[in-house]
């Protein structure tokens, strides 16, 4: 017997210096923690709860189970990891990343298989997977998260929206301010689908708002520290796009909200008529006091500034009071009265202002798109309605897709395809045409996308989501 365990630690030995070093783990943890004899206590079975035949038995599963699993060798590697996990699931009483291999083990096993059944049992075998290693070491918001970000993204179906949101929601709550970056875009759009969709209450969607905005802004502020700056760019490329699209619901965000995000725009540009108009109607949405100090700045700045005689009194006239007003709805009603009697430039220019508010205020898209190309039939040759358009395109990345990755960038295609033909027609907005053009010409598609998806630069390509327009491809490269 004694023969037998020193022939046993010579071979863990050997296979632990043929192991490529990809992580520390794979170097150390066998030998320098496996045999460690002080083990901290756990809830689980660890080596040292074993019968000696059976913690030799266990550390060598580990070994070697972990030397085929780091080659990629998933097929040999079950067999031993269910060994080694069937004897010890806590090991050492240490190390986590036994649970981690199962999972992935099992992911691979069901990436391979067509049969639902066997499929079924594979995403329960991961979350049971999930489950023991809760029990054995803690952390169960973590686990939350990590079992609703696989349901989410590797299991389509497995779970109902709402169950993974409960999950995701379980993550958030359990460590607030500090949840995991990787919960933050895909409950964002859990939460806004399932909004419109009535099952989640305004009062959840506006607590789960907030909750995440703060998440957002603590994991953007401490990145650099954390080393994953890269990361919260790509969510800050999503995620507050989506929680935005909350200021078309009447009610849903407060003054505290609205002045905090607006007001420094005012600050950045006091004089400009455009801006504070901006300014002061989503201040005035927000519920901000009308005499309070900011509103009343606002107010100064424009009778310096920008102060017009209002319209004579009728439906146009009543149209802006309820639009500075933050009352984008009534406004469109009372705009749609006001285009009676027109002629067709009047007309256009109202369209284009009911599409604007269906843009910027109501973020419905496909409206805004509809208004917008009637305004252009009532008014030939020019360019705003167009340069409108290219701009819902552009600012479709996060409704069209995570914020990022093909779906996000192929809108860029018809977004440039409508500011150049908005400088075509109209020289008066070739200046913005060009620079909206050079800024965004840097998100297209690159060569290797394109290449990857068997599609060839210069060929029709027609850009989904609600968009539904045909476009050539082209790169950024």
């Amino acid at each position: 017997m004694k023969n037998c365990s020193l022939f046993l630690l010579i071979a863990a030995l050997y296979f632990v210096s043929c192991t490529p070093k990809t992580t520390e783990e794979v170097v150390e943890e066998p030998v320098v923690e496996i045999e460690t004899p002080q083990e901290p206590e756990n809830p689980c079975v660890t080596f040292a709860r074993l019968t000696p035949s059976e913690k030799d038995q266990a550390e060598t599963a580990y070994v070697l189970y972990k030397d085929q699993y780091d080659f990629k060798n998933y097929d040999k590697a079950m067999p031993l990891w269910r060994k080694a996990y069937g004897l010890a699931p806590a090991a050492n009483g240490r190390v986590k990343y036994q649970f981690d291999h199962g999972v992935k083990l099992y992911n691979n096993l069901y990436n391979t298989t067509e049969d639902p059944e066997l499929k079924k049992t594979y995403v329960d075998t991961v979350m049971m997977i999930y489950d023991k290693r809760v029990e054995c070491f803690g952390d169960a918001p973590y686990i939350a998260g990590r079992k609703a970000f696989d349901y989410y993204y590797y299991y389509p179906g497995a779970a109902s929206e709402m169950e993974v949101f409960d999950l995701f929601s379980q993550a958030l709550n359990g460590k607030g301010k500090k949840a995991d970056y990787f919960i933050v875009n895909p409950m964002t759009k859990l939460l806004v689908d399932n909004y419109h969709k009535q099952n989640i209450s305004l009062q959840q969607a506006q607590d789960v708002a907030a909750k995440l905005a703060g998440v957002i802004e603590y994991g953007t502020s401490s990145c650099e520290q954390n080393k994953n700056c890269d990361t919260w760019e790509i969510i800050n490329s999503y995620a507050p796009d989506r929680l935005e699209s909350f200021e078309a619901v009447d009610g849903f965000y407060d003054c505290q909200y609205y002045s905090d995000k607006y007001y420094p725009l005012f600050q950045q540009n006091p004089t400009d008529c455009e801006n504070i108009l901006f300014v002061s109607r989503r201040m005035i949405r927000g519920g901000c006091d009308k005499e309070g100090e900011k509103l009343m700045e606002l107010k100064r700045m424009y009778n310096e500034n920008c102060y017009t005689p209002p319209p004579p009194p009728g439906p146009c006239s009543q149209g802006n009071t309820l639009y500075n007003e933050g009352n984008y709805k009534e406004a469109i009603s009372m705009f749609e009265e006001c285009l009676k009697g027109l002629d067709n430039e009047k007309q256009a220019k109202y369209k284009l202002l009911i599409a604007k508010i269906y843009y910027r205020d109501l973020k419905n898209f496909p409206k805004s798109r509809k208004y917008a190309l009637e305004a252009a039939q009532l008014k030939p040759n020019w360019g705003d309605p167009y340069m409108l358009i290219g701009k819902l395109y552009a600012s479709s990345g996060p409704l069209c897709g995570p914020g990022t990755g093909w779906d996000s960038q192929v809108v860029t295609w018809p977004a440039i395809d409508k500011w150049k033909y908005a400088k075509k027609i109209d020289p008066n907005v070739a200046a913005e045409a060009n620079q909206l053009i050079g800024q965004y010409k840097k998100y297209m598609p690159k060569k290797e996308d394109i290449f990857l998806r068997s599609l060839k630069t210069g060929q029709a390509f027609t850009v989904p989501c609600w968009i539904q327009e045909k476009t050539t491809i082209r790169t950024s490269d």
